[in-house]
């Protein structure tokens, strides 16, 4: 096991975002990743890393010390009985582990003993240490010196090693060449110690939801809207005529002003009922306009417009808008899962890796599984059909895939509805973006839909009917090959998206069933369900091709298949007509495939729980480690993954479908925009195994 010991160099320097940006990173890489702050930061009862840590990379991340605790055995000059308490922290968050990332704490004008304390803690709990610095107001060669000292301490007092540097808060227009070599050129221990990541300032990333806006100003809450989801991205204060201001109107901004100023209550009203997502309107002076004014208004007013009251003018509290804490709020868990993201996608851990050894199976962990996913998907390379062009969040995922390279995705929709949605949101199409009109190609498709349907009767008047429907347009897409994979469901139900995929798609070859899984993003690990969504009540035959259907996709996507098929009894404790299908599902999916490791009828808990599953079922090799789930039918399964998912709030990706010559795969219609990308990644990847 293999211990690295977070360490500030100086105040400010972003420790708890790198720290835990850092653990997300060795997520990814499939390792078992343990997580403390051995000391809390502050008097608070909850301590803002250990809860990032529990919530955000779903850690079972020990309870730090109490900082009166600590600064009392500091007080009285107790620093060993100090360390003995914070190795049995470490310990706790070190079981199983293959690697342990520990928090130092940041320095700060309230605790002059916490660079000390820090160089104790490394050296008693052995670890490598990874220094954190700003690059915000610093200059190369005190930045240099800092580094350098702040190494010597470390080093001076452990038999480990310094594993490298980390460099917060650079400006965008940062030369990192120039900047590696002046540091290297003024300090020979930098020239050979590893610089593991810069990492930018990034504005969005310190967005406040206009809920804590509210909360920041004790604000009076006149219309709640979408108040909990919008980001403050940027402050207007009215202090000039409307036609002077209207460009400003964007999606994010918050309109602070004075109740008197109708003019401007009334453009805000306007913008908002003309789908620009402002981030609110924060009427200031504690003065209402007048009711006729509200009246014009309150169609937007009752709206999604956030939209609060405050008694300061505007100038007072454009101060205190500017005094906010920048810190991630305890419940903004969608931004601190950015923070961690982009901290990761910047931090280089191959050094680091190099002298972690893994003894056991690995788990594929989630962050690992989105990782893989995205990086699988950019090698892919692969041409996505949406048809759902012009719906928002289907926008906005194809400008996030384009961005990342994570696939081609062509949108069916006018493209002028398209940029109208675009612009409402905020957002710039990419050039590379291909938007298709259906109308203006309709008509391409109509004989080849004929060819392909002529043994049901289908004649042109009736293809070209149902080619209005895009979902069918992008099917025959797709059976044409002009593209390599469709995503739909947004907007449509689960049978609109399946029912044209059968027809003009079908099955790939040797294979009689189409059938889907769910990822299911268990706090340790991603695990296989299938089948929850297309079959409703398999026979044993069936059952046995989608249990080795669900296999195959979960190697495919770095799962090792372990396969349990669920009943409501375990190998022989059970009769009854249910049972004995998934007992013949079992034997035939062995015959079929005996390379792969299947075991059934199985329990739940037998199959999911290790202590279980040696009692009920000894000696099985899927018992207690069962990473596919194979649900008898419909209802059981549907259900099942309803239940996991609501009751322990857990991330599902899919329905993916299995079985279907080219990849066809359905969304939930309250799918976000995250879900949507992963959706049309899962889709690239799986039409590199169909081909």
């Amino acid at each position: 096991m293999k211990t690295f010991f977070i360490a500030p160099v100086g105040q400010q320097v972003g420790l708890s975002s790198t720290a835990l940006g850092l653990v997300r990173a060795l997520q990814r890489a499939s390792l078992k990743v343990g997580f403390c702050k051995p000391i809390a930061q502050d008097h608070a009862s909850l301590d803002r890393s250990v809860h990032f840590a529990k919530e955000n990379c779903k850690l079972h991340a020990p309870a730090p010390i109490n900082l009166d605790r600590a600064e009392m055995f500091l007080g009285q000059h107790q620093e060993d009985a100090l360390m003995e308490e914070v190795v049995s922290v470490f310990q706790r968050a070190a079981e199983g582990a293959d690697v342990v990332v520990v928090e130092g704490l940041a320095i700060t004008g309230k605790n002059p003993y916490a660079h000390q304390l820090n160089v104790s803690m490394a050296r008693n709990l052995g670890a490598d240490t990874v220094l954190v610095a700003t690059l915000a107001g610093n200059p190369t060669f005190e930045l240099a010196d800092q580094l350098e000292i702040t190494a010597h301490d470390f080093a001076s007092s452990s038999r480990q090693a310094i594993a490298g540097y980390v460099l917060n808060f650079a400006d965008a227009d940062l030369d990192v060449m120039k900047l590696v070599h002046d540091l290297r050129t003024h300090s020979d221990l930098l020239g050979s110690l590893p610089m593991l990541g810069i990492i930018h300032r990034n504005a969005e990333l310190a967005a406040p939801r206009t809920w804590d806006v509210a909360q920041h100003l004790h604000a009076r809450i006149l219309n709640q809207g979408h108040m909990k989801m919008r980001r403050v991205r940027a402050n207007m204060v009215s202090a000039r005529s409307v036609n002077r201001i209207v460009d400003l109107f964007r999606p994010g901004t918050l309109v602070v002003v004075p109740g008197d100023r109708e003019d401007v209550i009334m453009a805000t009203s306007l913008a908002s009922l003309n789908g620009i997502p402002l981030a609110g309107m924060l009427i200031t002076c504690g003065e209402m306009p007048d009711e006729t004014i509200l009246r014009l208004c309150r169609p937007a007013l009752n709206s999604d417009l956030p939209v609060m009251l405050v008694d300061s003018n505007s100038y007072h509290t454009a101060n205190l808008l500017n005094q906010m804490d920048p810190q991630v709020p305890l419940d903004d868990l969608e931004r601190m899962e950015q923070v961690l993201d982009f901290v990761a996608d910047r931090l280089d851990t191959g050094h680091l890796k190099q002298n972690i050894h893994v003894a056991h199976e690995r788990k594929m962990p989630p962050p690992a599984f989105r990782y893989e996913l995205i990086q699988k998907a950019r090698v892919a390379r692969r041409r996505i059909v949406l048809p759902e062009g012009d719906e928002p969040r289907t926008v906005r995922a194809a400008i996030q895939c384009h961005e990342k390279g994570i696939a081609e995705c062509i949108l069916l929709a006018k493209p002028e509805s398209v940029q109208r949605v675009a612009e409402a949101q905020g957002l710039t199409l990419p050039d590379s973006l291909r938007i298709v009109d259906p109308v203006s190609v309709r008509s391409r498709y109509v004989e080849p839909m004929v060819e392909l349907r002529k043994h049901k009767g289908l004649t042109a008047p009736m293809a070209e009917h149902q080619l209005e429907d895009t979902v069918v347009l992008g099917t025959m897409m797709l059976a044409l090959g002009e593209v390599d994979g469709l995503v739909s469901g947004a907007i449509h139900t689960t049978a609109n998206t399946i029912r044209p995929a059968l027809q003009l798609i079908k099955t790939a070859p040797n294979t009689r069933i189409v059938s889907s899984v769910f990822f299911m993003l268990m706090p340790e690990q991603v695990l296989v369900y299938g089948d929850c969504a297309v079959n409703p009540n398999p026979t044993a035959e069936e059952l046995a091709d989608i249990a080795i259907q669900s296999a195959d996709s979960a190697a495919a996507f770095g799962i090792t298949p372990r396969v349990a098929m669920i009943s409501y009894s375990t190998g022989t404790s059970g009769a009854g007509d249910d049972v004995e299908k998934v007992r013949q599902a079992t034997e035939l999916a062995k015959s079929k495939r005996p390379d792969l490791i299947i075991d059934g009828p199985m329990q739940y808990d037998a199959a999911s729980v290790a202590s279980v599953g040696a009692q009920k079922a000894p000696g099985s090799p899927v018992a207690g480690k069962a990473t596919v789930f194979i649900f008898p039918d419909l209802n059981t399964g549907n259900t099942t993954y309803k239940a996991v998912q609501r009751s322990a709030n857990v991330v599902s990706v899919g329905p993916m479908l299995q079985g279907l010559r080219k990849p066809v795969n359905d969304l939930s219609r309250g799918a976000l925009v995250d879900d949507i990308v992963y959706t049309i990644a899962l889709t690239a990847i799986q039409s590199t195994q169909t081909q």
